[in-house]
């Protein structure tokens, strides 16, 4: 989010459109002198009182009520993205620049020149939809993952097309850095309109290998072989402690599930814990006499 100073002048700037209600007055009373010549502005001072007040309550309220809880949530749901955030602070105050203005022009007695125009307002409206769909779209999904608190910059997800680590989110499209170091950008209509999934989340994460064996005369003994292959393997955690199953008997041996647990996973790190892993299986298999078949992830 922008510091102080940045926020004070951005909200300071509003200031600078008052003179704009001057420029509604049709027609301008030639100056006077001593109290008459005040009488001939009066209508357009009070005029220029109500468009400052209205202006003004709706900037207040905007500033120092919406904006506080707009920043926690974007605060907590985003800590790791603060170009998203400046993002979403800019076109806030945009948008509440633009309702200052209307309610000011409003509680000035202006507001007939704002219905009469209302048809020319509903197609220049129509046309920038139009135009800007795809724009539009994005922004709305854009919105829609800063308030998903499953999905935030460092996180390793996969979609339809791809996978990697997300290295910032904007309003419109959201970059990936791919395992081969591409960097990868992604409309964000994309990411919310299909299953985006999160294989290496933050804080503990389970691994879960199929191991297909042949050879095997003494199953209880491979799965003691396994599980020691994990245990005190560096980044393997100790609890939960791995374990091995049996998931599936075929003509000539068998399948095992074998699950362990690595903390704050990333994907450099997992492949790592995982090539280790295999390797380490291998070694002690093969002194055993038992022959690996494939490994596969599950």
């Amino acid at each position: 989010m922008p510091d102080g100073r940045a926020a004070h002048r951005c909200w300071a700037g509003y200031l600078t459109l008052f003179p704009l209600l001057f420029a509604l007055q049709t027609t301008t009373p030639d100056p006077g002198v001593g109290v008459g010549g005040v009488a001939d502005y009066w209508p357009t001072i009070v005029r220029a009182g109500w468009f400052l007040g209205g202006f003004l309550v709706v900037v207040l309220v905007g500033r120092f009520l919406v904006e506080p809880i707009l920043a926690r949530i974007v605060r907590d749901r985003n800590r790791n993205n603060p170009t998203l955030r400046d993002a979403i602070f800019l076109y806030f105050r945009a948008f509440f620049l633009v309702a200052a203005v209307l309610v000011g022009v409003g509680f000035a007695g202006y507001g007939q020149v704002l219905t009469s125009s209302a048809l020319i307002v509903g197609a220049a409206t129509l046309a920038i939809g139009v135009a800007g769909q795809q724009v539009l779209g994005s922004f709305v999904s854009g919105t829609a993952l800063v308030f998903d608190p499953d999905f935030n910059v460092g996180n390793y997800i996969e979609w339809d097309g791809g996978e990697g680590i997300v290295e910032s989110i904007s309003l419109r499209v959201t970059r990936v850095k791919t395992p081969d170091g591409e960097l990868v950008t992604i409309p964000n209509t994309v990411l919310t309109s299909q299953a985006v999934t999160r294989p290496y989340g933050r804080g503990k994460h389970r691994i879960v290998e199929r191991i297909s064996l042949t050879n095997v005369d003494d199953i209880d003994e491979v799965t003691r072989l396994l599980e020691g292959a994990a245990v005190g393997l560096d980044g393997v955690l100790a609890n939960p402690a791995p374990s091995v199953y049996v998931d599936e008997l075929t003509e000539d041996g068998v399948v095992l599930r074998v699950r362990y647990w690595i903390e704050d996973p990333y994907q450099r790190n997992v492949f790592a814990i995982r090539s280790a892993y295999v390797r380490t299986v291998r070694t002690r298999l093969a002194e055993a006499g038992i022959a690996i078949e494939s490994v596969l992830r599950s």
